[in-house]
């Protein structure tokens, strides 16, 4: 089955009774392709292998020097796969929202192009969500080229603003055996109810990439959506297959986005209580950046950081008038382990 193929200007004027009100189905899988073709057709294959099979792939080629070949997909007659096209990159937020835009599906499921689901990820998700409806899920993710070590499990957010994946990089013996509600879902391999996704407006665009999806889970649970993760739902991700994890590129808009998170979401007293916190945190980040040589990147992070500041206060008023969380249930999702960044934390 060849793909349906559309230009950035068809999309304009793409018919939008392809919406979740027209032949919707339960899932809706997100991929953004740039620069990821050595991954793309393992991605794709281990959705062809799904044994849960009521979902559609919507593909962005999100301008790439090179266009996907009209035949790509060729290999896979039993998948649903429509193929959009940007003349530029969207970056990850505003690629995903322009996805989500098209997408039939009751829940849309973010996949990277280099992770690779097994084969009974969507029907252990789809489990799941029978008994948690209004919930968001974060899948199990192993190292592709360390099976034996985690990628991630799900997103821990700090007091002092900082993140990251728990058990990144460690065994897979230390993986936890059972769901549990948790902060928020990595991207790489996530899933939200559509109704929760539009209700908070979906990824926040200005961050383009880095901390959006963190910033995402944030908004979900201010909003009164809870994250589960689920044991169950394998993933092995290559990670890192379009950008370098230590590239000017991360460094730069993950230190950027970084403050933009925590004034943006952090409720009530708590932005009080540990605005200071934070605030020390990012100046020990300028005071670092000289010694592995990012200083300038980091410097520019910084002070772009400030400059979107009078637009992210805007955007936190509007978040905060309509959160339904409890500031106590926010404290009780941040990890307060005083050691734990120096543990966890990478640059």
């Amino acid at each position: 089955m060849m793909p349906a193929v559309f230009t950035k200007t068809d999309l304009m004027h793409y018919n939008l009774t392809m919406s979740t009100k027209a032949n919707p189905i339960q899932f809706s899988v997100l991929i953004l392709h740039w620069r990821a073709e050595q991954y793309l057709q393992t991605c794709l294959e281990a959705m062809d292998a799904q044994t849960y099979k009521d979902f559609e792939v919507l593909l962005l080629d999100n301008g790439n020097e090179i266009p996907l070949a009209l035949d790509f997909a060729d290999d896979f007659a039993d998948l649903s796969i429509k193929v959009l096209r940007s003349e530029k990159n969207l970056g990850f937020a505003a690629g995903n929202n322009y996805l989500a835009g098209f997408a039939r599906g009751r829940y849309l499921v973010l996949l990277n192009a280099d992770a690779f689901p097994d084969p009974d990820w969507l029907a252990n998700i789809n489990e799941a969500l029978q008994a948690n409806p209004n919930h968001f899920f974060a899948s199990r993710l192993i190292k592709y080229l360390e099976p034996d070590k985690l990628d991630g499990e799900w997103h821990v957010y700090h007091a002092s603003g900082l993140a990251w994946r728990h058990n990144h990089n460690q065994a897979i013996i230390h993986a936890s055996d059972e769901p549990k509600e948790v902060f928020g879902a990595c991207a790489a391999a996530s899933v939200y109810p559509r109704e929760a996704f539009d209700a908070v407006g979906g990824f926040d665009e200005d961050f383009f990439a880095y901390m959006e999806d963190i910033d995402l889970d944030f908004r979900l649970q201010l909003a009164g959506y809870p994250c589960l993760y689920l044991p169950n739902a394998f993933v092995k991700h290559v990670g890192s297959a379009s950008t370098a994890p230590r590239s000017d590129f991360a460094v730069y808009h993950g230190h950027r986005n970084l403050p933009w998170v925590f004034i943006k979401n952090m409720p009530g007293w708590l932005f009080w209580l540990l605005l200071p916190l934070h605030f020390l945190v990012n100046l020990a980040y300028l005071l670092l950046a000289p010694f592995i040589g990012k200083a300038k990147v980091m410097a520019r992070a910084k002070w772009d950081s400030l400059k979107g500041l009078k637009k992210i206060i805007a955007k936190r008023r509007l978040v905060q008038k309509n959160r339904k969380a409890s500031v106590i249930h926010i404290a009780k999702l941040l990890n307060w382990n005083v050691f734990a960044p120096f543990i966890k934390r990478k640059f």
